[in-house]
């Protein structure tokens, strides 16, 4: 995982199907989806920009999408109820 990696939330609000859809594909590309409108990922501040340009390309008047982006200090504190649990890091080793 780069250094600069950050745990990534997007929470979008879309009021069109095919669009909730799109947005919904588009996501599942690169992050988790742990609530219907809910995914989560571990991006550096690029990759979540590009991915956050690439949705708000689809969006309409009215449509939301929140990106958080959260440190290990908050991520420590951070809990989850009922399932999925939150996404751990991605772990690489080098022979």
């Amino acid at each position: 995982m780069p250094r600069a990696a950050m745990f990534t939330v997007f929470a979008y609000d879309i009021s069109d199907d095919a669009k909730r859809r799109r947005v919904a594909g588009m996501l599942e590309e690169r992050a988790v989806r742990v609530q219907n409108s809910v995914f989560e990922a571990w991006m550096t501040q690029k990759e979540a920009k590009a991915m956050a340009i690439k949705v708000e390309a689809v969006l309409a008047t009215g449509d939301s999408l929140r990106v958080y982006a959260i440190g290990q200090a908050g991520l420590a504190r951070c809990r989850t109820f009922g399932a999925p649990a939150i996404v751990d890091a991605p772990t690489f080793l080098i022979a």
